[in-house]
């Protein structure tokens, strides 16, 4: 059945402290315009704009608006209405279809995003219907993302300064599961952040360090070990330098302390967060998703089942599929580099920790017999795998490998055991 035609639609130029509103009906004529303030008061009335114009709890009023986020965007989207939050570089591709001479206000900017509503509407995607919970979850999930990236930029940013005069601590702390962002790192670092500190560092000094960081087992290997390396011959900067260099070491690591317990801290939130949404079940049956990475994939999906057309929609989205740009006899096949940037590093952790299982690992070693890299490869199983995880959303379905990879797969690599014993 055909849609009927929206009959006024409305446009919102979004700034920090007023909000430019107008409404067009079905013909483009302009209808209303309003300043609005960005608190309660100019949401008042925002709101009596809209009823003066039709906007009705059976027929509301769509908005459009160059921003997804907001407390603007929120409570609109609390009232149920469609609210679409259109890329401003679009806003200006259609500005130019009516002038040419790149004239620019927040009136007129405000009436491009109500006629865009007007005449392509279908051809944008409205924010989704989420629920209250897995709104709460993205942001948790977002935040742990921000701020493990913050602890690794923060460890980057040590290990550089380390290098510069303090080498014996990145030999001492190179140790697998163990690192600059470890709290026997943090610990000993931040007490000892110099090598002519470090090397007077006493067997029980260490022992008392070692143990106040959380360390219970082979705390006498680690011991001997650090004081070996500490009291090792090395290069060094003159001492005005190396003092200077190691309260810059000690600011730093009050950054990284606090990165860290922030990681840790959100992590246990959004595990306790995403245990509670009844599609934690259905995203953790699959190989390579935890709590944490499931949440972090269920924030940038959401939960509304009507917000991708189908699983092709979610793999563009997630920048797994491929792109291809053909034009005459040039046909090019490209990986996708706009997509959610945040679903496409999830993936890739999601894809590689799923190489465990049977199924995934099969699929991954095909894609590399066919002639395909690391990254390509596992981009190909996460591809594979959002095709799995959208039909088990769709319909309420845990992970079933003998589904989801056919066991013929084995065999059809021609690299496989079975065709190597052949």
């Amino acid at each position: 059945m055909k849609e009927a035609p929206m009959t006024v639609t409305c446009g919102i130029d979004w700034s920090e402290k007023h909000h430019d509103v107008a409404l067009v009906n079905e013909t483009g004529t302009l209808v209303a315009k309003q300043r609005i303030s960005d608190d309660a008061n100019g949401w008042r009335v925002l709101v009596e704009l809209l009823a003066e114009h039709g906007d009705h709890p059976d027929d509301l009023i769509p908005v459009a608006i160059e921003t997804s986020r907001g407390l603007l965007v929120s409570c609109l989207r609390a009232t149920g209405r469609m609210v679409y939050a259109i890329n401003p570089l679009a806003v200006a591709r259609y500005r130019e279809r009516h002038t040419v001479a790149r004239s620019k206000s927040d009136h007129a900017d405000a009436m491009t995003l109500a006629n865009i509503l007007r005449v392509d509407a279908a051809h944008h995607r409205p924010l989704p219907k989420d629920s209250e919970l897995v709104q709460a979850i993205a942001v948790l999930a977002r935040a742990q993302q921000d701020a493990v990236w913050n602890r690794q930029q923060l460890a980057n940013q040590l290990r550089s300064l380390l290098r510069e005069y303090f080498p014996a601590a990145l030999k001492a702390f190179h140790v697998k599961n163990i690192g600059l962002t470890s709290r026997e790192a943090r610990t000993v670092l931040q007490a000892a952040p110099t090598p002519g500190a470090a090397a007077k560092l006493t067997a029980r000094r260490l022992h008392a360090l070692l143990r106040g960081s959380g360390r219970q087992r082979n705390i006498e290997t680690w011991t001997d070990r650090l004081q070996a390396i500490f009291r090792e011959e090395q290069l060094r900067q003159l001492p005005l330098v190396e003092d200077a260099l190691g309260r810059q070491v000690q600011a730093l690591l009050l950054q990284l302390e606090a990165a860290c317990r922030a990681a840790d801290d959100l992590a246990e939130a959004t595990a306790e967060t995403f245990g509670r949404h009844p599609d934690a079940a259905v995203i953790t049956s699959f190989p390579g998703l935890a709590d944490l990475t499931g949440a972090r994939v269920l924030a940038e999906l959401g939960d509304d089942r009507s917000r991708f057309a189908d699983a092709r929609a979610l793999k563009a989205y997630a920048g797994s599929a491929p792109i291809t740009r053909a034009s005459g006899k040039s046909l090019v096949v490209h990986h996708r580099k706009v997509k959610n940037q945040r679903l496409a590093a999830v993936g890739y952790v999601w894809s590689f920790a799923s190489l465990r299982a049977p199924g995934p690992r099969a699929h991954y070693d095909h894609r590399r017999a066919e002639g395909d890299r690391h990254s390509s490869a596992l981009r190909n199983t996460f591809n594979r795998m959002l095709g799995c995880l959208y039909h088990c959303l769709q319909n309420n379905k845990t992970y079933n490998e003998l589904v989801a990879f056919s066991p013929r797969l084995g065999s059809a690599c021609p690299n496989s055991a079975k065709n190597r014993a052949a």
